[in-house]
């Protein structure tokens, strides 16, 4: 009999569902919320209400694409936590009432795992190139900075996280800060392109471990812009692309130091990236460096599953269903958590 899950995630501000049928994703839908660009950040509020308004859509036009129909599903997979508590609870309430007009299992979706998990998403049945147990996940998003021994598809162990800002939040304060806009991942990403990442030089954290830091680059970042504005106003204008690359080439530095002593520690060479940073056109070309000098085997996402969707909800659940991983009705959502 074929395994059919429907995936739902509404962790933060994108609304999205996506149907897997035996391991083999079928559709991904994903509503994304504008709305927030104006304020220079996710408002939670407007998230939450704007996730109301998707979620029956984007459930229908998973389904639609799909060529599915709700009684073919055999599961309902939805993201639990962590994220925002009220966008969360719009995807929960939605998949509960979903899965119990249909008496059919639910199953809750830790985010940060579901990231790690989108390595797994075939797009036909003759799909390869999944990585094999155990391998290391630098997963890098907007909110996390972790490094991941990952021994199976529910053995993850954090060995390595970020003490203070993730990188991508550094990434979108710089960003704000230069005037550049919210995301600032897609902005900085693109302006990096053109300039010289050796034109500025940014601190860089001394942590111990394999823990990251990236509090310091962000305050040096600003005390150095500040005191080129007051001798230039038109500082930024004249040197964004400059700012851009530099700023970018410091964080996947530190990002990849930390990675690379935990690749020889661990002695493992199969490594991944996820998250929305994951997308960065920097980050992924310092992975195929370091493929061809230490001889790593790596895993990069494909751009679709690097931002928050639900195909990587759905192959989760998938796992979950063939190990009968159910939970019950009554499960709560939560909005921080550590793996």
């Amino acid at each position: 009999m074929d395994v059919v899950i429907l995936g739902i995630e509404s962790s933060c501000d994108d609304t999205s569902a996506a149907v897997i049928r035996n391991g083999v994703l079928l559709s991904n839908v994903v509503a994304s919320q504008a709305v927030h660009e104006a304020y220079g950040g996710v408002v939670p509020e407007l998230a939450s209400r704007a996730h109301q308004q998707n979620i029956v859509p984007v459930v229908h036009e998973a389904l639609k694409r799909a060529g599915v129909r709700k009684e073919d599903l055999s599961a309902v997979a939805f993201t639990r936590g962590p994220g925002l508590m009220g966008s969360l609870l719009v995807g929960v309430s939605f998949a509960k009432g979903f899965a119990r007009s249909l008496g059919i299992p639910l199953i809750d979706v830790n985010h940060l795992q579901a990231h790690v998990m989108a390595h797994f998403i075939k797009e036909t049945p003759e799909s390869t190139g999944q990585p094999q147990f155990p391998f290391l996940c630098l997963l890098v998003s907007g909110g996390n900075s972790q490094i991941i021994l990952v021994k199976a598809y529910n053995k993850m162990e954090v060995i390595g996280q970020t003490i203070d800002d993730a990188a991508g939040e550094a990434i979108d304060k710089c960003s704000k800060v230069m005037g550049l806009g919210y995301p600032g991942g897609p902005v900085i990403d693109r302006l990096a392109r053109q300039g010289n990442p050796k034109a500025f030089t940014f601190s860089k954290p001394s942590i111990a471990g394999y823990d990251y830091s990236f509090s310091g680059l962000k305050t040096s970042f600003l005390y150095s812009l500040r005191k080129w504005l007051e001798d230039d106003p038109d500082f930024i204008a004249r040197h964004k692309e400059d700012l851009a690359a530099s700023l970018e080439a410091t964080i996947v530095d530190i990002l990849m130091n930390k990675l690379s002593k935990a690749v020889k520690a661990y002695h493992i060479r199969q490594v991944a990236v996820a998250g929305g940073v994951s997308a960065n056109t920097g980050l992924r070309n310092a992975f195929h460096e370091y493929a061809g000098k230490y001889g790593w085997q790596i895993y990069i996402p494909k751009f679709s599953y690097t931002t928050d969707n639900a195909a990587m909800v759905a192959i989760t659940g998938y796992y979950k269903y063939l190990d009968k991983d159910f939970c019950p009705i009554d499960l709560p959502a939560y909005s921080r958590v550590s793996m």
